[in-house]
């Protein structure tokens, strides 16, 4: 046990060494990440059996590979090869691996990850930099509102990372209001963790049941699996309805289990800061072409520094774009935007393209709304069709199911273009559906155009 502790300090020291890297100038992080890269490669190439294939039949010397932009050379890894070259992504013996997890299938079948005790060593150090760039400090206490279980790298990623950085944990899970008002009540965290829809959720049952929320001990949510924010970094609606409620402060995370690595924002909210000792980043476009500092494109990740089941040129169907001037924080690192959309979420609905996310802004700004699902199918002749499942609030005002559709029509005519068709259902009903027992993000978008085609 003494030595499974050393070890375990004696990696978190290593990467102690590369924390300041966010600090240095852009010439000296581009130079750190290509000294990066070329351990990567010779590790992938040594004990990957997916990637020495790739370089083999793509007749890739890794030794020309000596700067970010040569790794335009190197064909993308894609969604669909760790789906049916899984095993062949593991670079250690099976008994090696310490943790199981899977992704939450958010392009598809789920994907098995496999970590060793390396690899947790690293999820706990980004996790623990990435707190701290969010302001969390050890003396704070986090009720982690996000499941342990189930299979799940992020929760696991937050102990490890509240644990190695000292501060107190709460670990209540996802769901259950009245368990979470009950923790908060007994234990008094100045800070939670979770998805941020979930917080309007504990705030109206607050209001509900008398609890007089804004004198809480809750100071700060870090928010994980939705935005919070517009492309200017301005809070979105969702934010501001956050904020209307419940002053309290807001700090939005992007993370994936692919990446294995946090995208978190300072407290000037400008972006998810990059931590360039853990993955390399580019943004592509359609032709698979870098495009120029911020434009938006698909964000295509390196890991470094993992053992089991590295990645490399990993294409994660997220569309953002980076920022490079120097945040007012100090840090140099590139930031990343707010999600955009899903690369394969893009709709063309009645010759307007569209991204899901504008379709929510809509919803969440429509004060009658309880809950929604955005359906997408195709009809016989391949187009794209648009059905909103919306669940109404009580109303004080009576107002026919009729009026209701046009007004909402309306609203979605005035601000994208086109109104996709709308469905009233029941808003326990979608519910279910927004929250099932087997997810651990909320759903709102059901793409049925695969099943169609």
């Amino acid at each position: 046990m003494r030595q499974d502790n050393r070890n375990t300090q004696i990696a978190l020291s290593q990467y102690k060494k590369n924390m300041n890297i966010e600090f240095q100038s852009r010439e000296e992080i581009k130079s750190f990440q290509e000294e990066k890269l070329k351990t990567a490669l010779t590790y992938l190439k040594d004990n990957s059996p997916f990637y020495q294939k790739l370089l083999l039949q793509n007749n890739i010397d890794i030794q020309q590979i000596k700067t970010l932009e040569d790794l335009q050379q190197i064909p993308f890894t894609e969604k669909k090869d760790l789906q049916l070259f899984n095993d062949e992504f593991l670079c250690v013996p099976r008994e090696k691996v310490i943790d199981f997890i899977t992704t939450s299938g958010t392009l598809g079948d789920p994907v098995t990850f496999a970590m060793t005790d390396k690899d947790l060593d690293r999820l706990a150090y980004n996790e623990k930099i990435s707190f701290t760039c969010a302001g969390v400090k050890p003396t704070d206490t986090v009720q982690l509102m996000t499941t342990i279980d189930k299979r799940f790298m992020a929760g696991l990623a937050y102990f490890l990372g509240l644990r190695s950085l000292g501060a107190g944990i709460i670990r209540v899970g996802n769901g259950i209001p009245e368990l979470q008002w009950d923790t908060i009540n007994r234990i008094k965290p100045n800070t939670i963790m979770c998805v941020p829809s979930f917080i309007l959720h504990i705030v109206k049952y607050a209001e509900e049941h008398g609890i007089d929320y804004r004198k809480s001990s809750v100071k700060k949510v870090v928010c994980i699996g939705e935005n919070l924010r517009e492309q200017d970094f301005s809070l979105n609606l969702l934010g501001k309805r956050i904020k209307e409620k419940w002053d309290i402060e807001l700090y939005s995370t992007y993370a994936s289990t692919e990446m294995a690595t946090t995208f978190a924002e300072c407290e000037h909210g400008c972006g998810g800061h990059h931590h360039p000792e853990l993955i390399i980043c580019e943004v592509v476009d359609n032709e698979g072409k870098i495009v120029a500092d911020g434009e938006v494109g698909e964000l295509v990740i390196t890991t470094l520094g993992v053992e089991g089941m590295p990645l490399l040129r990993f294409k994660t169907g997220d569309l953002v774009s980076f920022h490079t001037e120097k945040c007012k924080c100090g840090r140099n690192s590139m930031r990343v935007s707010p999600v955009v959309g899903r690369a394969n979420h893009l709709l063309k609905y009645k010759g307007t393209t569209i991204y899901p996310p504008a379709i929510y802004d809509v919803l969440d700004n429509t004060p009658y709304i309880e809950n929604y699902v955005v359906e997408v199918s195709c009809d016989e002749n391949g187009n794209d069709e648009v059905t909103v499942c919306v669940g109404i609030k009580e109303v004080t005002e009576v107002k026919k199911l009729e009026e209701l559709i046009k007004e909402l029509k309306d609203r979605f005519r005035a601000k994208i273009r086109v109104a996709p068709e709308i469905e009233i259902c029941k808003t326990d009903e979608l519910r279910k559906i927004i929250f099932p027992d087997i997810s651990r993000k909320p759903i709102k978008f059901i793409d049925k155009r695969n099943k169609t085609k």
